[in-house]
């Protein structure tokens, strides 16, 4: 029995898998997660799970976000949002991932399937897609970021953790999760915060941690006026197991009970030791169309600030079975990303070109994001628009090109100059469309009144 353990440990030292021996007890460490197997009793335990968040609605990215959640939006030519904390997961070694999902949670879903492009297609742990659900009592949707976990303590309990991890699915970065789980651990936290600096200017936008010179957290602020600290919460967080679960049952009839505004300040006021896991890499929150379209648009930077092709942390997606770009004698790509499958005939500058996007002769496009799938015709000029999947451009049209104005009705979303043109739309040949506007569904010639949707101007043709 010892040779067969001594076996099992060499041969699975680096993955984290288990065979369960039908009689008797094994016991192994591997990586310091445990695993137990005996008679009538098959509970499998893990040092740490990760519980990912990604059934927000991410209204601030208006129409892109209209038919899907926000993990679910395209990001750099091949990806979408959630591959990159699901990246991080398996990169780190986690290898247990609950993804919450609610709103318009079909496109999330598919993308995810059972996990196979993260290797997290496991027959213990691996991903697992965790919707709402009606109970025996009573039906709920989640109405908060720790209701949602709450609601989930039974999956859990089914790994019996030492630690939880929980995440945000709508970040762009790479971190090493393992990495703050030390940290926490030589701490002796039971709670920390992964926090990163920023301006002091922005610090009122974001949960603020106050901590002391060993990084121990002595105040917590949510979204403050008048902010003490720049350090600021990146909504990741590792409890002790048990610490987050009596503070989920404890605040379990808190309204739209939340990590920032209920969870963290109940721990911190019952004396829980918490510590403050400063990150200084790339982070970015896609939140808004503005900071959607600079992520990207650093992607191709002569040095890019975020780098995709790091071959120590890939990032992961699933990926169609597409043929190779063609890139056509005559055309001009510079600073561009350009997908599998795309076909360009014309010129792109400074642009992130999806997978199976075509670009028609003598068009000209600058400064955009044109996501998969989408056809752009002939002779058209396209200035500093973001274009979602599937969509159709006819001929001649041009994006972003007149004076710009603010936005008629949502100029909190629509702004910085930006054409925003959402998923499976249609923009019929020879119309202009200025800049801060906003086009969804199928339009025709008669939708733009000499031809012109003027700056600032929405045209929405789509039910919700």
């Amino acid at each position: 029995m010892k040779i067969f353990l001594r076996m099992m440990l060499k041969l699975f030292h680096l993955t984290k898998m288990y065979v369960i021996i039908s009689q008797g007890l094994l016991y192994a460490e591997i990586r310091e997660t445990h695993y137990y197997a005996s008679r009538g009793d098959n509970m499998i335990k893990k040092e740490m799970i990760a519980m990912l968040l990604a059934g927000g609605q991410g209204s601030r990215l208006g129409v892109l976000t209209s038919k899907m959640a926000k993990p679910a939006v395209a990001f750099g030519g091949k990806y979408r949002i959630i591959d990159f904390p699901l990246s991080n997961c398996i990169n780190s070694g986690i290898d247990t991932v609950g993804v919450l999902t609610q709103y318009q949670p079909l496109k999330l879903n598919t993308h995810i399937g059972i996990g196979i492009p993260w290797d997290l297609d496991r027959n213990v742990g691996g991903v697992t897609v965790l919707p709402p659900y009606e109970k025996s009592s009573e039906s709920e949707w989640y109405t908060g970021t720790a209701n949602a976990i709450f609601q989930n303590l039974e999956y859990m309990e089914n790994y019996n953790p030492d630690y939880v991890l929980i995440l945000s699915g709508d970040h762009i970065y790479k971190m090493d999760y393992e990495v703050m789980l030390d940290f926490h651990k030589e701490s002796g936290s039971e709670v920390t915060i992964a926090s990163m600096p920023v301006p002091i200017e922005e610090a009122k936008r974001f949960g603020i941690v106050i901590t002391d010179e060993n990084k121990k957290i002595i105040d917590f602020e949510e979204k403050p006026e008048n902010p003490r600290s720049n350090l600021a919460s990146m909504g990741i967080y590792i409890f002790n197991w048990k610490t987050l679960k009596e503070a989920l049952i404890a605040k379990a009839d808190q309204p739209a009970l939340d990590f920032g505004k209920h969870v963290i300040p109940y721990c911190h006021e019952k004396g829980c030791p918490m510590y403050c896991y400063e990150f200084n890499g790339y982070w970015k929150d896609v939140g808004t169309l503005s900071s959607y379209w600079e992520a990207n648009m650093e992607l191709i930077d002569i040095v890019p600030e975020f780098n995709l092709y790091e071959e120590y942390w890939k990032i992961y997606t699933k990926s169609e079975v597409l043929p190779p770009q063609y890139i056509a004698a005559d055309s001009v790509v510079e600073r561009s990303i350009i997908g599998e499958g795309s076909e360009i005939y014309g010129q792109v500058y400074n642009s992130v070109i999806g997978c199976g996007v075509v670009i028609g002769e003598g068009t000209v496009v600058r400064n955009s994001i044109i996501m998969n799938q989408t056809q752009i015709g002939d002779r058209c000029t396209i200035e500093k628009a973001i274009i979602d999947e599937y969509s159709r451009v006819g001929s001649e049209t041009q994006l972003g090109t007149l004076p710009e104005k603010e936005n008629d009705t949502r100029p909190d979303i629509y702004n910085s100059g930006l054409v925003t043109i959402g998923e499976k739309s249609t923009i019929p040949a020879n119309v202009k469309i200025g800049k801060n506007a906003v086009v969804f569904g199928e339009t025709v010639a008669s939708d733009y009144p000499n031809g012109v949707l003027d700056s600032g101007k929405t045209l929405i043709k789509v039910g919700d």
